[in-house]
């Protein structure tokens, strides 16, 4: 059983989406459509930079949404259908697009939208986030609850067994970092983000986005998508939405959306759109897992060929 995967933030690169829209009429036709929607050329940022724009939250969001579209898009007309979708954070917005939750141009518009807000809810340099590697969900926890001191510093990112991210208040964050190792961590790993993202200071930009969210044409996912914020599959507009406003202060609960997609049967994971770190962290969850990237063309092909055999 097949579950495709999209990645979010901090997965983009110049040159993404080039190879797919040379190649495949679908993939141009994709980024034709991401350029109307948002009335710019996301697709000449993607392909040819600069990097320092690309960087930039609100223009992130869209581009990786696109390459991840069109990259699915390419993979869906040789074919290969998935029987569950999910993604990391932003990745969910590239999940309901592939389920046909949301249509592509209102997704793109409002992640622009989500990356704005985002940037917008903490003044730049008053947050921060950091990798806590091999400690454990509860003493990470516990870590942040006694560094806190009255500011905000929790759990963001779920991702593996001994790789959990936590975000908050600059301060709080080192206070953290520093108890985590006391703990046992065997390292704490200061993040470049501008934003501290999935913590509880994201509460202006989930109001903010709330709105946009629940003023938008929905449909039922056509295929299942497990949502980052309680690892449950969502099967109607409604769940789907409320999901995706409620991650933006939760954390990511990447490790149990991973399990509960093996639970469901599913044997065989397709990283899709630029990167590959999805399929590292899947590797370290479900060992027995068949796991594949597709980031440009010869991914398409690959990944083609191999589920065909």
């Amino acid at each position: 059983m097949i579950a495709f995967v999209f990645p979010g933030q901090g997965s983009q690169q110049v040159g993404m989406g080039r190879a797919l829209a040379e190649r495949f009429l679908e993939c141009r036709e994709t980024f034709e459509q991401a350029d109307a929607a948002l009335g710019m050329s996301i697709s000449r940022l993607c392909f040819e930079g600069p990097a320092d724009q690309l960087t930039l939250t609100e223009y992130t969001q869209p581009a990786l949404v696109a390459v991840s579209t069109a990259a699915a898009r390419a993979l869906t007309a040789r074919g290969v259908r998935p029987s569950f979708l999910a993604g990391h954070s932003l990745g969910e917005y590239s999940a309901h697009v592939a389920a046909g939750t949301l249509s592509l141009a209102d997704a793109l518009r409002t992640v622009r939208s989500r990356g704005r807000y985002m940037q917008e809810a903490v003044p730049v340099g008053d947050g921060a986030m950091a990798a806590v590697l091999g400690l454990n969900e509860a003493l990470v926890a516990q870590a942040c609850a006694e560094a806190a001191q009255g500011q905000i510093v929790s759990p963001a990112n779920l991702n593996a067994p001994g790789q959990i991210v936590i975000a908050g208040a600059r301060a709080a964050v080192e206070r953290a970092g520093e108890r985590a190792k006391a703990l046992g961590a065997r390292r704490v790993v200061p993040l470049a983000v501008s934003a501290p993202f999935h913590c509880a200071l994201m509460q202006p930009a989930q109001e903010r986005l709330a709105l946009d969210l629940r003023g938008l044409v929905v449909s039922d996912p056509a295929v299942p998508v497990v949502a980052n914020l309680d690892a449950e599959p969502k099967r109607d507009g409604t769940a789907s939405i409320a999901a995706l406003v409620g991650q933006v202060t939760a954390p990511v609960r990447w490790e149990q959306v991973v399990r509960r997609l093996a639970s469901e049967g599913v044997d065989t994971y397709v990283e899709v759109g630029s990167g590959s770190v999805l399929s590292g962290l899947i590797r370290k969850i479900d060992r027995g897992a068949r796991v594949l990237s597709v980031a440009d063309s010869a991914g398409v092909v690959d990944a083609v060929s191999a589920l065909a055999s």
